[in-house]
């Protein structure tokens, strides 16, 4: 799988951390992937948590590639309600999602709505659009479902040639958006 490509595949898997960078670093020394591209304080659109309209929590991410995987951290810097609280409670962290990247963004949401499980956000990011749907019971974890965008497949690009040529030292952690 080429990253950053849409299809039916997972291409990520994702962890909710108290601290980005310490994450960071520890997932570099431990399996030696990087660079992490970080976006912080992230601001969505649009929100909806559990079917209500909701306030965007304040939240940042570090982003790097393992061959056709992508690996997410997440730290939630508010109190604010999220899918990230629902499954990891504050002060603890842990494995939170696997993610799909999919050109028909509506069809694969109403796939797993029409399976009887519930979006726990609907939102946006820029122009694109995601969700998580609470497939917690089913799976242990959460499913995202990111809608396809050409800003995003740059981004993706980027974080995977970040990886291809990383030589494990220079700049470990870096802007995704500089």
């Amino acid at each position: 799988m080429t990253p950053g490509q849409p299809g039916r595949q997972l291409m990520q898997v994702a962890f909710i951390v108290e601290d980005l960078d310490a994450a960071a670093k520890v997932w570099i020394a431990t399996t030696g992937i990087g660079p992490f591209f970080r976006i912080d304080h992230i601001t969505l659109g649009e929100v909806t948590y559990r079917g209500m309209p909701a306030p965007s929590a304040d939240f940042s991410v570090a982003l790097a590639q393992s061959g056709g995987m992508q690996i997410e951290l997440i730290q939630q810097h508010c109190d604010t309600p999220s899918a990230y609280r629902d499954t990891i409670a504050k002060g603890t962290g842990g494995f939170h999602h696997l993610s799909i990247y999919t050109a028909d963004y509506d069809a694969t949401r109403q796939r797993y709505i029409d399976q009887g499980f519930v979006s726990a956000i609907d939102a946006a990011f820029g122009a694109m659009r995601f969700c998580y749907v609470d497939t917690a019971a089913a799976l242990g974890c959460m499913i995202e479902i990111v809608e396809e965008d050409a800003l995003q497949t740059a981004a993706f690009t980027r974080i995977a040639e970040g990886a291809a040529g990383w030589d494990g030292v220079t700049d470990p952690i870096r802007p995704l958006f500089p």
